[in-house]
């Protein structure tokens, strides 16, 4: 006969020492298993019948529990983004995330939208993290850093273009991936680059220092930069294009792989010839630059790996009063030249 809602609700949560009394051994024992406990040697075969028993029964730890015996909690907390972020961004979040899990970490992901840093770092602390890593999408200051550390956060680790008072700060410069753009460029004897910006203010902070860094390559050599504010969206890429000839550019650097294939294309619509006409490069090195015609030319960004990162975490966590580091240069860039310029 099945049960009704009501009947199933009646049920007792099912307890440690159920598996325990399941699984023919101690609370500890359970708790040792369930909790990867490596300080205490546990045979293959017991552990194996400590998870079978705790799944037949339906039993999960209690988070709250754990935190309160371990003295804090085992979750790392990730501020969602608010713009869209890149395929490249995508898969460098996922390796965190799976790094992190292999780390019996609990990843939370906390949407900030509406917040500003200091008032994010309150949020946040009310969830009592044992780590926080801001990825650039609020810009944590010094107080804020302050407010998560008393709230019991062990580590609070920025990746961004500029380091944060009393957090591990890992400094991302995005001039680099600019300045390597435009320099293919004017290796290639284009002298009017245009730099597509995103409109979305969000993405100031990638957009902006790469801007920044194409100007820096352009002023070596005389060379002229027109920035291009851009709405990712065809009506707006089908006025910049018409509007093109009359701006005098032979060359284009767009934020992005994905605004260099929606400004080509609308380039192309309007008669003007890739790269006969304009050049155009883009950033990230998409697949799908590949299978343009002409086959977009792009600049290679290599991350500091999701499995760093998490190692970071990790070794911050247990080594709490660790000096806050200053790490450079997490991030390469190399123009990969194809059909386009």
């Amino acid at each position: 006969m099945s049960q009704t809602p009501e009947q199933s609700a009646e049920h007792s949560v099912p307890t440690s020492a159920d598996v325990a009394r399941l699984a023919g051994v101690s609370r500890a024992t359970v708790s040792y298993v369930l909790n990867n406990t490596s300080a205490v040697r546990i045979s293959e075969p017991t552990r194996r019948r400590v998870r079978e028993a705790a799944e037949e029964l339906g039993y999960v730890p209690h988070a709250a529990a754990r935190s309160l015996r371990a003295g804090h909690t085992r979750m790392v907390l990730l501020p969602t983004a608010h713009v869209p972020v890149s395929p490249l961004y995508s898969r460098f979040f996922n390796e965190l995330q799976w790094a992190l899990r292999r780390l019996d970490y609990t990843v939370v992901q906390y949407g900030c939208l509406g917040l500003d840093g200091d008032e994010a770092a309150r949020a946040w602390a009310e969830l009592r993290p044992v780590a926080v890593v801001s990825l650039g999408e609020v810009a944590l200051t010094p107080q804020g850093v302050g407010v998560l550390k008393r709230s019991g956060a062990k580590a609070v680790i920025t990746l961004g273009p500029e380091r944060v008072e009393g957090a591990h700060s890992l400094v991302m410069d995005q001039r680099e991936i600019g300045d390597c753009a435009a320099t293919h460029l004017l290796g290639r004897g284009y002298r009017n680059i245009g730099v597509v910006l995103p409109e979305d203010p969000a993405l100031d902070v990638f957009s902006l220092p790469r801007l920044a860094g194409a100007t820096q390559a352009a002023t070596r050599t005389g060379a002229r930069i027109e920035p291009l504010p851009l709405s990712y969206d065809e009506e707006s890429a089908t006025a910049l294009a018409a509007r093109w000839r009359g701006l005098g550019l032979d060359a284009v650097y767009a934020y992005n792989d994905e605004y260099a294939m929606l400004l080509m294309r609308a380039l192309q619509d309007e008669g003007i010839s890739v790269p006969r006409e304009t050049a155009v490069v883009g950033a990230d090195d998409l697949l799908l630059g590949k299978l343009l015609r002409p086959r977009l030319s792009t600049v290679q960004i290599d991350l500091v790996t999701g499995q760093r990162l998490a190692g970071l975490v990790d070794r911050v966590v247990r080594e709490p009063g660790a000096e806050p580091e200053q790490q450079h240069d997490l991030m390469r860039a190399r123009a990969v030249p194809r059909e386009s310029s």
